[in-house]
């Protein structure tokens, strides 16, 4: 796995935002690749009302909504994050990008996102007849990529985020409906969770997830779950997002990533450069020490970790 990068998602003018173009200044030192314009694909998650008024807004200087800026280049960047992580797609890389996507519904945005990066890559793929695992471990809840598959059985969306946190969604009662119920799964941590509950959050599932039997596992890979991170009230370590990319790697053939969130520059390059290091089968590079939650958190998790099994068991065999 490789990134797949370009300058152009520093035209997605944010000015002081937690999310600006500052996140990425770290990576000056990646190849720039040549990216896709993903326009022509943004109706197959999107629709059409939706994506006129976001270029128009952008145009304009609009915000999207209450947390979402947007700037006269962000159309044109937000296209372009889509393309690359098609790309990624194709090639099982990591899409270096910005805006995000994952909170971003097919006709909403939100949380940062503009188009749903993730799930249009997600959703091409279920049209060319593949079965798709969507892992998402940001720290946030993907409230825009479980809404656009919570009904279909051709994408497993599985997430492991803080709760409770924005979005307030996300809770281990959503599991789907229609014939998606039993493809959403929820893993609520709770505030302070460090890598031991993550981990084990992560190989509680894993058992599922290779049961689906995916032909090919997209990642909407935040690191904003980091212990230095300042939007959330998780404790991973850096070593954690390598042992991810491991074991992503050691289940799965097929795979491919598109970043979502992580708002300390340095904590965030750093994690990305572990979590690809873990998925090439490469030494990690940066390691701490790994967190330990307490009585407390733990107790809870196991609350809420017991509750989600007893909903999903009569759905997975592995369970």
């Amino acid at each position: 796995m490789k990134l797949i990068y370009n300058d152009i998602f520093l035209d997605h003018n944010t000015g002081n935002h937690p999310e600006n173009k500052l996140r990425l200044v770290p990576f000056s030192n990646v190849p720039v690749s040549g990216i896709i314009d993903g326009e022509d694909y943004l109706g197959l998650v999107h629709n059409g009302q939706y994506i006129a008024d976001v270029q128009q807004k952008c145009s304009q200087n609009i915000p999207l909504g209450m947390d979402t800026v947007c700037a006269e280049k962000s159309f044109k960047t937000a296209t372009k994050a889509v393309g690359a992580t098609i790309m990624a797609s194709g090639s099982g890389d990591f899409a270096l990008i910005r805006p995000p996507g994952h909170h971003a519904f097919r006709g909403k945005a939100g949380g940062f996102c503009i188009f749903n990066n993730i799930a249009i890559a997600a959703e091409k793929l279920v049209e060319e007849g593949k079965k798709v695992l969507v892992f998402d471990f940001d720290g946030h809840f993907g409230d825009g990529t479980s809404s656009i598959f919570y009904d279909t059985d051709k994408v497993l969306f599985w997430s492991i985020h803080q709760y409770p946190a924005y979005p307030g969604t996300g809770t281990s009662c959503d599991i789907g409906e229609e014939n998606g119920i039993g493809y959403n799964i929820n893993v609520e941590l709770p505030p302070k969770s460090g890598d031991d509950l993550l981990m084990s959050a992560f190989n509680t599932f894993l058992p599922v997830a290779k049961e689906f039997n995916p032909d090919i596992v997209a990642i909407s890979a935040g690191f904003d779950g980091h212990k230095n991170d300042m939007i959330l009230d998780l404790n991973y370590s850096l070593d954690s997002f390598f042992e991810i990319g491991r074991l992503l790697r050691s289940n799965f053939s097929n795979i491919f990533a598109a970043l979502e969130g992580g708002y300390n520059p340095d904590i965030l390059y750093k994690s990305v450069e572990n979590f690809i290091a873990g998925i090439n089968g490469t030494p990690k590079l940066h390691t701490e020490r790994l967190s330990d939650s307490n009585y407390l958190v733990h107790r809870q998790y196991e609350n809420r970790i017991t509750e989600l099994i007893l909903k999903l068991r009569p759905f997975w065999s592995a369970l």
